[in-house]
């Protein structure tokens, strides 16, 4: 396997863990933020908006993508090196079960209820709701940046088992 392969696919896994990272993280620390100052009516539209809105293409992509690429480096890392294989299918790991699962199971169901409000009759969790949204929004951002610093230092710090490390 030609070491640009491998560093290619290492790097569009670092760009995707960056980007969720990213996104996680402006939405937690901006919008959320932001969200908050709002009256419960202006809240339930505009959180409906946001989800609707956030369904296109180019999320799918980065969102589903992130979770494959770092199994595609790890089989390219095999026959280099079975240390780094084995740490890019972790950090694949880490992100199927805390990112994809976990929004499946916790913030999808939150955006789903959410999107079934009457923002002229909010239901009297509106604002509790809004907080478990937020909560499981920053362990999101947690997560992921968690995840991306560690493909970062993966990619910068790849394990030959060709280089010998000499004593000085």
């Amino acid at each position: 396997m030609k070491p640009t392969v491998r560093s290619l696919s290492g790097i569009i896994t670092v760009l995707l863990f960056g980007l969720m990272a990213g996104f996680f993280a402006t939405y937690s620390f901006n919008v959320n933020y932001a969200m908050l100052q709002v009256d419960g009516s202006t809240y339930a539209t505009v959180q409906s908006l946001f989800n609707i809105n956030v369904r296109h293409a180019g999320f799918f992509t980065c969102f589903f993508g992130a979770g494959i690429a770092p199994f595609v480096c790890a089989l390219l890392s095999m026959s280099n090196s079975k240390k780094a294989a084995i740490l890019w299918g972790v950090l694949g790991a880490c992100y199927v079960l805390g990112i994809i699962l976990f929004t499946k199971h916790v913030n999808l169901p939150l955006n789903y209820y959410t999107e079934s409000w009457d923002p002229a009759n909010l239901p009297n969790d509106w604002q509790h709701i809004r907080g478990q949204w937020n909560h499981a929004n920053y362990f999101r951002s947690a997560w992921s940046i968690s995840i991306f610093v560690g493909s970062l230092f993966l990619l910068t710090h790849q394990f030959h088992p060709e280089q010998k490390h000499n004593a000085a």
